[in-house]
């Protein structure tokens, strides 16, 4: 078995090493990297590590699923690597972005991940105190109460870590936007609040409005205080900075926060309920069936995480939530039925392996080895999971099932639904029989098609340019040259446009145009990277022909490059096309010809 350096050494080297790393987090489950080039986040060796689950390139992040003990890889790589925190690289990728839907999503997702932690811990030993009391524990006694305020402090508290989070996000000092957060709690505004006596600064009215165990707020907030500090660091003299800069963003931040930020990310959150109302009230089946349908895919690309914000202002409000909980119980045991399928299907004994340790880990809560292990792999699994869910949750929404704690929905967590209501338990129990039933009735009859046989057969492809063709290693990148990325050939180029090698599936344009991915009928994946450093041209000198997904055969033309303007502006043309995953004994160059030996994706 394999030691954390040693894993994590793989790791660094597969997204391009530490110099391509801009920055790096994790959630409960993933490493999520920011990458200055992604054409060198190599996905098929990542996979076939036994420690990683899957590789997810999600756009913004290079994400690396790992499960419960990626907090321990990440101490690893932060103890051994030194990781600049250039989050203003990321910054201003976000300032391009031109779709604020993505921009929001984003930002949600990369301030919530870091503190689902506190909220599944705050939820879980709320639902101990349900336990106790449901076996005479009196909620008037000092025993209840004192452990009702220590699950309680995750909540109430909660603008504190977010205001940590959300100075990460949005690079300024994470010790000023937590004094905000304490601004916005403090026991003399909450006495004031209490009273319910109209309150001024200076003539402006401050709104009274509670700010325990809000979200949106202290975003807000924070976000307004960026602002405020890039104004301060670019306007106050240097020789003065220590001491006014501090100063000045307190003196401007605080009093907007309560006068006007505060304010409208309370009417925000009002907005919020009153559509959470009217669902509840005229279509509380909807939110639970789209929940349990599309949550694998919401899973995939950690859009699920952006459901935190609400279920959390409704868990502060209501005391219960029926957004993501009662969805996710039904996603998460439908792909738990759908790994049992497989386990009992499946004649491939590694596949068979995955899918028993993914069935245990499914019914615990925790999906990703099922997800990536086993749904995601088999098309008509994926069908039978969603489809499963959406039954499921459709009847947690008809039956109106609502979870009253935090804490990822599975058998072990079934507490998390018991609350005043008894007949809750019962449906959330019911809920979860039909989505395993269904999962692996779908998923046994209708879903499983065995592992292939993968095929060795030398098959000819083509070169994607005309040019002399050279041995991968002389190329002038440590990252190619050694083969991590798999084996493959180099060519100087004579000609102007790149072409397909094979018959194959566009899987990847880089945004610059630089690097193109494909997939061949196989599984084969190929990456054809333009010139050493060229991402650093910001698309100057690239035409890209196709689209991701779109369908190419052998020789047609991928991108049309300016070489000569690549050259006058220093940078190596060279041409790589790298067979991803593949080994050197498995490339042969003959007379300038390229001949690869393939390999099937099932071994992947």
């Amino acid at each position: 078995m394999s030691s954390n350096k040693e894993v994590t050494d793989k790791i660094m080297e597969y997204v391009g090493g530490v110099h391509n790393v801009t920055n790096l987090y994790h959630c409960a489950t993933r490493l999520r990297f920011n990458l200055i080039d992604k054409s060198k986040f190599n996905i098929p060796a990542l996979e076939k590590m036994p420690e990683v689950l899957s590789a997810v390139d999600s756009g913004e992040e290079a994400q690396i699923v790992i499960g419960g003990n990626v907090g321990s890889y990440y101490q690893e790589i932060m103890k051994n690597y030194h990781i600049q925190d250039n989050n203003e690289n990321n910054s201003n990728e976000d300032r391009k972005e031109t779709n604020i839907f993505k921009r929001v999503l984003n930002a949600i997702v990369s301030i919530m991940s870091p503190i689902i932690v506190v909220l599944i811990a705050g939820g879980m030993f709320k639902v101990l105190l349900a336990i106790f009391t449901l076996f005479g524990m009196n909620k008037q006694s000092t025993n209840y109460q004192i452990l009702n305020f220590m699950a309680d402090a995750a909540f109430y508290f909660l603008p504190f870590m977010l205001a940590s989070s959300a100075a990460k996000r949005f690079r300024t000092n994470q010790y000023l936007a937590m004094m905000m957060a304490g601004v916005m709690l403090h026991p003399a505004f909450s006495a004031m609040i209490a009273a319910k006596n109209p309150i001024s600064l200076f003539g402006a009215p401050i709104r009274l409005v509670s700010y325990g165990s809000s979200v949106i707020p202290i975003i807000l907030v924070v976000w307004f205080m960026s602002y405020v500090d890039r104004f301060a660091e670019k306007f106050i003299p240097n020789v003065v900075k220590t001491i006014l800069k501090p100063l000045l963003i307190v003196v401007i931040t605080a009093p907007v926060a309560l006068i006007i930020i505060g304010p409208i990310g309370s009417w925000l959150g009002d907005g919020l309920f009153a559509i959470i109302n009217f669902l509840d009230k005229y279509s509380p089946w909807l939110i639970p069936l789209l929940i349990g349908t599309f949550n694998p895919l919401m899973v995939m690309v950690g859009m699920h995480i952006s459901l935190l914000p609400l279920s959390t202002a409704s868990f502060t409000k209501y005391g219960y939530e029926s957004i993501s909980g009662p969805g996710s119980l039904a996603s998460n045991l439908a792909q738990a039925g759908a790994a049992l399928a497989v386990s009992l299907r499946e004649k491939n004994l590694k596949a068979r392996e995955v899918a028993v340790s993914a069935t245990i880990t499914a019914f615990s809560g925790i999906t990703e080895p099922a997800l990536y292990g086993i749904t995601l792999k088999y098309k008509r699994v994926l069908a039978s999971v969603m489809t499963a869910g959406g039954i499921a949750g459709l009847y947690a929404g008809i039956t109106k099932v609502v979870r009253y704690s935090f804490g990822a929905p599975g058998i072990f967590t079934l507490p998390i639904f018991i609350g005043k209501n008894p007949n809750n338990f019962i449906n959330a129990c019911i809920t979860g029989v039909i989505a395993v039933v269904l999962s692996f009735v779908f998923t046994y009859f209708f879903g499983v098609v065995n592992t292939p046989v993968k095929t060795n057969e030398p098959k000819k492809i083509k070169n994607v340019i005309d040019g002399k063709v050279i041995p991968l290693s002389e190329v002038n990148d440590q990252v190619f040259a050694s083969g991590s990325l798999g084996s493959g050939v180099a060519i100087e180029p004579n000609g102007n446009t790149i072409v397909a090698p094979v018959d194959s599936t566009v899987t990847m344009v880089y945004p610059t145009g630089h690097a193109i991915g494909l997939t061949d009928d196989n599984g084969q994946e190929f990456l054809i990277h333009v010139g050493i450093d060229t991402v650093k041209l910001k698309g100057k000198g690239f035409n890209t022909l196709v689209k991701q997904d779109q369908r190419v055969n052998s020789g047609d033309p991928l991108i049309n490059v300016d070489f000569d303007l690549i050259r006058n502006e220093g940078f190596d043309p060279t041409v790589i096309l790298a067979a991803l995953n593949t080994k050197d004994d498995q490339i042969e160059i003959n007379d300038q010809q390229v001949f690869i030996t393939e390999i099937n994706s099932s071994d992947k």
